[in-house]
Parts: C-alpha cells; structure tokens; sequence
C-alpha cells in the first residue's frame, strides 16, 4: 500500500499526441505514480486518430502507475476538445475520430453560420461562432463527405466522453466539454434542437451532460485497466477546463497556455458571446464561464521552423525587421482556416536566429491579440499571466511573452496541469470539495514570477500591420 496520507485519485489528459495519467493523494495533492503512451495523428488534408488508440494508452498509462492506480477511489478523465467520434450500435469506432485541428470543414462552418442567422445569433445562443475546429461543423462535413458514416453511426462522443464510456458503460459528457461542440446552447445549458435539426444529429446518438459534482459512474469489470471494481468516475472535461481546474482559477485571472494548440483563457461569471467569434464562449467544469481564444500553430509550428533552420529551439536572436506568421495547419485565431506560414521583411543580413525569433513573436502575437478580449472589463490588468504548456518552461517563449503582454508572467512549478485537474476532479467527489479549491489546497500555482517588462509596440504593430496587408494572400486557401 502507499503511505499516501489520504485516499488517491487518478487524473488522465488524453491529448493529442498521448495520454498521460497521475496518481495524486487527494489530501496533499502528492503526485504517487504517472504513466504516459503516445498515440498517433494522421497528416496531410486531414487530422485523425483512432479512439482505440487512446484506450490502448489509458490502458498502457495506467499499468505503468502499478499498484497505486489499483488504490485509487476515484478517476476523471480530461481530453482534447471538439473531436468528433461516431460510434457503431456495438460501441466501436465507424472511422477514426476528427481532431479538433483538422480544418476541412471550413466552408461547412462558413455555411452553418448564415444558415442559423449569422454570427451575432451563434453567439448568443451557443456562446461561440463555430469555426472549423468545432464538433458541430465536422459532423456537417461528414454528412456531406461520408454519408454512410452517418447512416452506420449510434453514437456521438468527444474524446473524453468516449474513454469515460469504455469506463462506465453509460455515455456521458460535462459541461465544459459540451460547449465546445456548437450544438449546446450556453443560456439554456441544454442542447440545441434547431441546430441539431438542421445538421440531420438524432438527441439520441448525444450523451448525458452530467453537472458539476455529479458522478458519472463506476468501473465496470469488463475491462483490464488496474481500478478495483466499483471505483467512482468524475464527469471529466475538456483539457482546457481540466488545466483551469488544475490552477485552482479565482475569476479575472488570465492563463496562457502552450501547446500543440496555444490558449488564453480566464473564469468569468458571466455568460461570454462574442459576435466577432474570437472568443469562444466555452463553460467551465464548475459552473462559471470560461472564455477562450485558441490558435492552431504554437509549439509544434515554432519547433517546426526550428528544424528546417537547423537550430536549437532556444537559438533565438533579437530582430526588428523581419516577421514570420507560422500559420502552418492554417489558423484559428485569426480565422484563416486555409492560410499557409507567411515570411516578410527577409534580407541578406537576415539571420537563422533572427528568423526563429520571428516566428516566436508570430505565435504570441495571436494570443495576446485575443487577451483583452477574454478578460472582462473591470479584470485585473496587473494580475500576473500564468504560463502554462509544454512550451512554459522554455526559455524563448517565457522572454517573448514577457516582452509582448508587458506584463509580469508567473510560471507555476506544477506540471500536466490537465491531469491535475481531473486529479482535483475526482478529489471533489470525494471529499465533496469544489474542484478548484482542491488545487488551491494542493497550492498548484506556486512558480517564479517575471517582472514585466516594457511592452515591445513596434514589434506587435509591424505584426499586426503585415497580418492586414497580406490578409487577401492568407485568406487564399494553398490546397491543391
């Protein structure tokens, strides 16, 4: 047995490129064990894995936990949001799951758009204006690209939904995760009958929004993970509530996290709608509000120009002249589903580390971009960013944001905040605690704070001024 000090909790992040799981006592917040296995995206026009594969690296995750994963009295599973998973009468994959950054159903979302009264009515009734990456958009695309995908599919479920499933037996989703899909209305906290109508989606095949506290089930035994059965299950959630979760977030604090996907997000109590559809308007998994803005293109687009320089992701050199738009799987934020990645200003003077720099300040000009708009009006505007991410700890892109937010950014110690999140998740039900203040408990923020520095204006209007210029270029999809 372990000498935890009070009963141990899983935490799962099924994300795009693995899964990872954590064994935390929920009384200290302890990390006791951790397990991680990769899964598999597919490339070229289309991003897709197969559900199968995450099970199989819950499964592979969670044996490299041993013992301490058997303890366990509770398990949450946080996942990447939006992808779409179709699933047969016998619960099996009809083909393998659309990822939140596959972008081929861009004239779809264009389309969904004017048909349900423009982006203003979205906005008001989902929160959100669906772009490409929504779940709501990729179920039309399908329907128009694989009809008899449709015809053979029982079920719909995002990636979290669909490991809680293989847990439970019973189709559940949260909250959190259900406002990213398009098809859940934020002010009724319901689903949304006229756009389900209008994209051909049966309620039936959806599952059950289980609130905030509420358990969602138990292990069943017909499975070979290490959980005793009987174990409880959390409702789970996105990875960006899960990771808010984590942080213990009191409203009015921003977050900026890097990714394979970079996020700025923050708490709000209020209901977010934002017409312009920058801001998703996204609940939170305990009952506030989390408005967010996302790009496609962060780590893996910066660590990809890296390469083709042949540098050191860290061999970065100041530059005022050139600027480089990493729009490498097209972008979200701005909304240039077919853009390609954008050099100007090149000279014979120009450097490889001047270059990477560029690309650096191409990525945080996005997201710092849609920061006053996450943040509602009477926030804090001293409060520290938190950065958080794989790329958080990465010198170059602490220095980048740091110069571009002129604000003080903290970076907290704790790592695979997502899985912390469902740790705390699970915790809560429990101890019957509030998720959040269960992080809070487990002191999740603590991390070194950079002072700020002054705001780099010419850089971010030199970005934003060739972002204007070559918008009819970036616009124009480069797919053959």
């Amino acid at each position: 047995m372990s000498a935890a000090e009070g009963p141990l909790v899983v935490g799962v992040d099924t994300s795009t490129q693995s899964t990872k799981a954590l064994v935390v006592d929920a009384a200290t917040g302890q990390v006791v064990a951790s397990g991680q296995a990769p899964h598999t995206v597919s490339s070229g026009a289309g991003r897709e894995s197969d559900p199968r594969q995450w099970w199989d690296a819950l499964c592979e995750a969670l044996h490299q936990c041993g013992d301490a994963a058997h303890e366990a009295a509770a398990v949450s599973i946080g996942g990447q949001q939006h992808g779409l998973v179709t699933l047969d009468g016998r619960g099996e994959p009809v083909r393998p799951a659309l990822l939140w950054n596959d972008v081929r159903s861009a004239p779809q979302a264009r389309r969904l758009v004017e048909e349900l009264g423009g982006p203003k009515a979205w906005a008001e009734r989902t929160g959100s204006v669906p772009g490409p990456s929504f779940t709501v958009t990729k179920w039309a695309w399908l329907a128009e690209n694989e009809p008899e995908a449709v015809r053979a599919t029982r079920a719909v479920r995002l990636p979290h939904d669909y490991l809680t499933e293989r847990l439970t037996g019973q189709g559940t989703t949260d909250r959190g995760d259900v406002s990213g899909t398009g098809w859940w209305a934020s002010g009724t906290e319901s689903y949304d009958e006229e756009t389900l109508a209008h994209v051909g989606l049966d309620p039936a095949l959806l599952p059950r929004v289980v609130r905030p506290g509420e358990v969602a089930g138990t292990v069943r035994d017909s499975h070979d993970l290490p959980f005793s059965k009987g174990t409880l299950v959390a409702p789970g959630t996105g990875d960006n509530a899960a990771a808010a979760l984590g942080l213990g977030l009191r409203p009015g604090t921003p977050v900026l996290s890097l990714g394979t996907s970079g996020t700025v997000y923050a708490v709000s109590k209020r209901r977010p709608a934002d017409p312009t559809g920058t801001v998703a308007g996204f609940a939170d998994a305990h009952g506030d509000w989390l408005p967010l803005a996302c790009t496609l293109n962060c780590t893996l687009a910066v660590d990809r120009v890296a390469t083709l320089l042949g540098l050191d992701r860290e061999a970065v050199e100041p530059t005022t002249a050139v600027t480089l738009l990493p729009y490498l799987d097209g972008e979200r934020t701005p909304n240039l589903p077919g853009a390609s990645g954008l050099l100007h200003g090149l000279r014979h003077d120009t450097t490889g580390g001047q270059l990477l720099q560029a690309a650096y300040d191409g990525a945080v000009h996005s997201l710092l971009g849609a920061l006053d708009l996450v943040l509602d009006e009477d926030a804090d505007r001293s409060v520290p960013l938190l950065l958080i991410g794989g790329g958080a700890r990465g010198a170059a892109w602490q220095q980048t944001v740091r110069r571009l937010s002129g604000r003080p950014v903290k970076v907290p110690e704790a790592k695979e905040l997502v899985a912390l999140g469902a740790a705390a998740q699970a915790a809560g039900l429990l101890t019957g605690e509030d998720p959040a203040s269960v992080a809070r408990r487990w002191n999740t923020t603590a991390g070194p704070v950079l002072e700020a520095v002054e705001r780099d204006e010419a850089t971010l209007a030199r970005i934003a001024g060739v972002l204007s210029d070559a918008a009819p270029l970036l616009e124009r999809s480069t797919d053959s």
